[in-house]
């Protein structure tokens, strides 16, 4: 089973020792690792196209050629995970794959967000939170969106959480091994 390995990961400053930890990850337990980097063939008239554009190309490519995905959705800048890493886990919803993903994040959404908006966040006269432009914060108790928990639990996928300390928020594996076993015993 091929397995494509999305998340913020890419933008770590050793992202390909973190690809490898993960690949052999997936190997240890009978799946093959995907990583966005990854060489993927380049039709010749890609070889004009902008870097950027070719980029989403092979990474598109990547997720078609996977059977499934596991994501790292630890929020990313911000109280949300990564943008791209999102659109990934809808991609992967949308072809039908299995979607998997963690968090080394274990906080839900709501206190997240909060603690991003500081004293821009107060309860409106029904209770509920919103931000200085009145615009309500989502607040279901799940890790992120709605949409993200959402279609990995439509998908039979599962969303780890676990905390770890700040300093291996980015390299702690324990969740991203979780959901490979959780993937290799399917």
């Amino acid at each position: 089973m091929k397995v494509y390995l999305a998340g913020p990961d890419v933008f770590l400053p050793d992202p390909l020792g973190i690809a490898e930890r993960k690949r052999a990850i997936c190997a240890a337990h009978g799946l093959t690792g995907i990583f966005p980097v990854d060489a993927h063939p380049q039709h010749p008239e890609e070889a004009e196209l902008p870097r950027w554009l070719w980029i989403y190309r092979r990474n598109e490519a990547h997720m078609r050629d996977a059977d499934a995905v596991i994501a790292n959705l630890t929020p990313f800048r911000g109280p949300s995970a990564d943008a791209g890493t999102i659109y990934e886990v809808g991609f992967m919803r949308a072809l039908g794959k299995k979607v998997l993903g963690y968090s080394n994040v274990a906080a839900d959404f709501v206190p997240r967000t909060l603690g991003f908006l500081g004293d821009a966040a107060r309860r409106d006269a029904a209770g509920r939170w919103r931000d200085a432009a009145e615009m309500a914060v989502e607040d279901f108790g799940l890790a992120d969106n709605l949409m993200i928990d959402g279609g990995i639990g439509e998908a039979g996928g599962v969303l780890v959480r676990r905390e770890v300390p700040q300093a291996e928020r980015w390299t702690d594996l324990v969740g991203f091994e979780t959901c490979v076993r959780m993937l290799a015993a399917r």
